[in-house]
């Protein structure tokens, strides 16, 4: 093999260093700087994106918070309407119930004067029917009828 011949080892390196040295300065040393500004350029941009992500989710956070604190404002605010119209319905309630109780009441204490009325008118009924007939049977007894006053005031007597 030629290229480890000793007599042609010296220029194959010196043709080497040439070679090295364009390739390094033609292709190398122009395209570092610019890997270097792209890689900068990336850094960069992935540094800006990962502050921006991280303030979208401070952000994000903040209104998560704010939107559970106004749920949870709503709710107590439904709570608390909850509970006022479930008193103010008691008391409406309670209200009727006192105006139909006195409704009741009224026509209760109508009903138990008819009821004393037509009681009393009933007794009334009663002794005259019991008048007449102890009136009948001292009659039958006796041939005379007594006096209706009499037998009037003594069935009142026996009634009541």
């Amino acid at each position: 093999m030629p290229q480890f011949e000793i007599a042609n080892f010296v220029p194959q390196l010196f043709w080497l260093a040439i070679f090295f040295a364009i390739l390094y300065f033609a292709v190398v040393r122009p395209t570092l700087p610019k890997l270097g500004r792209v890689i900068d350029a990336r850094e960069t941009q992935v540094t800006g994106d990962l502050d921006t992500a991280a303030n979208a989710k401070a952000q994000a956070d903040r209104m998560a918070s704010d939107y559970d604190e106004g749920v949870a404002a709503a709710q107590g605010d439904a709570r608390a309407r909850v509970v006022a119209a479930q008193a103010s319905a008691a008391k409406q309630l309670e209200a009727k119930l006192a105006e139909s109780n006195a409704v009741i009441a009224v026509r209760t204490a109508a009903a138990e004067a008819d009821i004393a009325a037509a009681r009393q008118h009933a007794m009334a009924e009663i002794e005259g029917v019991a008048a007449d007939a102890a009136g009948d049977i001292v009659e039958k007894l006796t041939g005379t009828r007594p006096d209706p006053s009499q037998t009037a005031t003594a069935a009142r007597t026996a009634l009541g």
